[in-house]
């Protein structure tokens, strides 16, 4: 069943990428101590990457470096000095979210090997088409891409997709909440998890807070063979923050799927390793009843059992049989109410300790089994013969590799060497993670056991820098670019209704795509873009291509915007979604067919303004969206939903986030979480653009717009976001 497809492993550390080889990973992939979407994971420097890379290769495996935060502008000298040494120490590819700083890689250096991180949202086929112009020779699929256009995708790219792990609430890429509301960015790395917080909605049997946004950890499953059956061709375990049993329970798991064995017990071990919600197939298969975890947030391990309280003790009827080590969590009515203890074991299951009352029906869950332990070391099997005759310089020969040593064996005078001894001495590896079948053909000769043994350790190092050859140095290249003079001022409105507004240009964001009416558009004095929102698929395209050409342009949040706008031949606004942090990214976007972008709303004003110039927009004043949601946070029970366009999601803090609802193609809706707080964040004499998606004020806030002030005294509660302070 396996074929040519990667299980491809997460690695926080050194431990982790060992466990995940050992387990039987194809593939690991890891950060470096910049630049890595998992800052919080241990990470690597250059001497551990080597070792790494080292002992994957001399498996047979790969290791990939992920350089996929978004990079600013006074940082792309490190980075590329950082894509530059992680190329040198051995890696395979590397990950990179910006296609315009891979592009500019690429054509210095072409031997690189570019892979798309998710963070770029490759949704559909223009976005793969796109990469690999760009130079990338693999799409990482966004989480949300759907069956159907994952098999398209493949025809056109290689693709990577997440089949295990925690999954993003917003789409990939598009996901600004830790950053505003804790200043702490998710695109940069540093993603504190809002979603993963207690809320409360406006609408009947939401009110209460729960785990609103946080979903269930992915699980595909068996489903694999449909991801293999679409093209896929690398299988990704996410994880880079979780610890090496999981690693190793997770490749466990799918190396036995792909070899057609039975999972049951290996899955058994996955859901002890970690487990949050029960786990999802996820969107690609369209989301299913345990898409939200509302109830938990952390992991929940399996369940052994149920509580029965005998005589003020606690016991779980349960084949299990605890270890000291072990720890459950119990669970009443799905909700988390403590941990526990394994006390002593009888025939029937075993008693519990807890510092709280249980009830008799509470759920028992492992979530640590001490029973673990780390998967055998794992060894590439290789086949050597040594031939050592007196008078010859002694071969040496794995494969096609052969090694001439200069220590030349003498006749023996007395006891010559036999063939046991010359096969015990290469069987020695001297670490390596190799298993050495030995085959010696040798008659009369001797040679001093110092020189076997020196022989030995020539011969391996030889063959490992054969299986595993040093990377030539990269050539130093310079790197810059240009940017064309400012345009002067022009302002842009988004907004659900044109009616009664006036810009240069008026951004449609209409509440239903397939209910566009073109005169409620007419209504309003400028251009008119339609807003195309980052997750967009064919089923989309079909909804809107009719009605596309009534438009002056397109404003649209994903890379697939370019080749999307070139195939209706009609101009680009490049929006926030892409995520614009530097020179490079900018021109690149100006070079691609770009008639204008927007800067990312992350930067400084200071930032900002240093890459103001001819097309560009900052986002100045109105709502800021901070997540785009593709799937229904009500777990789509359409039936009681009393459909309204915009809702309160409150935290536990009071701070109310509109809930916006649209529709786009298909039967169900999507949703976007805005900002609790409203911008005023005007950058200077460049270009600006008003997101006015919760109609805040209208037309007034247009005018306004280029004072902070003013926008101020119109919304008393505003932000300058991150005008003043750095994101980190």
């Amino acid at each position: 069943m396996k074929g040519n497809c990667e299980i491809l492993a997460p690695a926080g550390g050194e431990s982790s990428a060992y466990a995940a080889l050992a387990a039987g990973a194809d593939a690991v992939y890891l950060g470096l101590s910049r630049f890595s979407a998992r800052a919080g994971a241990e990470n690597f420097h250059p001497e551990a990457l080597r070792r790494v890379t080292r002992r994957a290769h001399l498996l047979g495996a790969k290791v990939y470096v992920a350089l996929n935060t978004l990079v600013k502008d006074g940082e792309t000298g490190e980075f590329f000095a950082a894509v530059k040494d992680a190329w040198e120490a051995g890696a395979d590819a590397i990950l990179l979210q910006d296609m315009f700083l891979g592009a500019r890689l690429k054509e210095a250096y072409p031997q690189l090997v570019l892979h798309l991180s998710t963070q770029a949202g490759c949704c559909n086929v223009y976005g793969a088409e796109l990469a690999k112009k760009m130079g990338f020779s693999r799409a990482v699929l966004a989480r949300e891409t759907p069956l159907t256009e994952i098999g398209e995708i493949s025809k056109v790219i290689e693709t990577e997709a997440f089949v295990q792990g925690a999954l993003c609430s917003s789409v990939s890429g598009q996901c600004y909440f830790s950053s505003f509301a804790g200043n702490h960015s998710g695109n940069r790395g540093q993603c504190k998890q809002p979603c993963r917080k207690r809320y409360s909605i406006d609408r009947a049997g939401f009110e209460e807070k729960k785990y609103a946004l946080s979903l269930s950890d992915l699980c595909v499953g068996e489903r694999v063979t449909e991801l293999l059956a679409a093209g896929v061709s690398s299988l990704k375990i996410e994880g880079r923050m979780r610890r090496e049993t999981y690693v190793a329970a997770a490749v466990e798991y799918y190396r036995t799927l792909l070899a057609g064995g039975d999972g049951a017990a290996a899955f058994s071990r996955l859901k002890r390793a970690y487990n949050r919600g029960d786990y999802t197939q996820g969107l690609c298969f369209g989301q299913d009843a345990r898409f939200l975890s509302r109830e938990v947030q952390g992991h929940i391990g399996e369940e052994v059992g149920a509580v029965c309280v005998r005589a003020g003790r606690y016991f779980c009827a349960s084949k299990y049989s605890p270890l000291a080590g072990d720890a459950f969590k119990i669970l009443r009515g799905g909700r988390e109410v403590c941990g526990a203890k394994p006390a002593h074991r009888t025939r029937e299951g075993f008693y519990l300790l807890s510092e709280r009352p249980l009830c008799d029906g509470d759920r028992v869950r492992l979530t640590t089994d001490a029973s673990f332990a780390a998967p055998p070391e794992r060894r590439r099997r290789i086949s050597l013969n040594v031939r050592l005759r007196a008078g010859e310089a002694p071969r040496v020969s794995c494969g096609t590799f052969v090694y001439t040593g200069d220590c030349v064996p003498q006749i023996a005078q007395s006891a010559p060497m036999s063939e046991s001894e010359i096969k015990a001495c290469f069987q020695k590896t001297d670490m390596l993670p190799l298993d050495a079948e030995v085959h010696a053909d040798t008659e009369g000769a001797f040679l001093p056991k110092s020189q076997l043994n020196g022989l030995r350790r020539a011969f391996y190092a030889a063959l490992c820098d054969w299986m595993d050859p040093p990377r030539p140095p990269l050539r130093q290249a310079s790197f810059s670019a240009s940017l064309p003079a400012g345009q002067g001022s022009m302002t842009a409105a988004i907004a659900r209704s044109l009616d009664g507004l006036a810009a240069d240009i008026l951004i449609y964001k209409p509440a239903d795509y397939k209910r566009i009416d073109m005169s409620e558009v007419k209504a309003g004095k400028g251009k008119k873009y339609l807003y195309l929102p980052a997750f967009f698929t064919r089923e989309d395209e079909a909804a809107v291509k009719d009605v596309l050409p009534q438009f002056d342009g397109i404003y649209c949040e994903g890379y697939y915007g370019l080749v999307l706008a070139e195939k209706y031949g009609m101009p680009l606004f490049a929006g926030t979604g892409f995520n614009v942090t530097n020179r490079f990214a900018a021109e690149g976007l100006l070079r691609a067919g770009a008639a204008y972008f927007a800067l990312s709303k992350e930067l400084t004003a200071a930032e900002q303004r240093a890459l103001l110039c001819g097309g560009a927009f900052t986002l100045a004043a109105g709502s800021v969206k901070l997540m785009d949601l593709v799937y229904c946070p009500f777990g789509r029970t359409c039936g009681g939903c009393d459909q309204r366009p915009f809702y309160t999601l409150t935290d536990e803090a009071g701070r109310a986030f509109p809930l916006a609802r649209y529709r786009f193609s298909g039967s169900y809706c999507r949703f976007e979480v805005y900002n609790c707080a409203s911008l005023a964040a005007y950058c200077g004499e460049g270009s600006v653009i008003c997101d006015l998606s919760a109609e805040l004020a209208g037309q007034p806030l247009i005018e306004a717009a280029r004072s902070p002030e003013r926008v101020k005294r119109l919304v008393p509660a505003a932000t300058k976001g991150h005008a003043d302070r750095s994101l980190l």
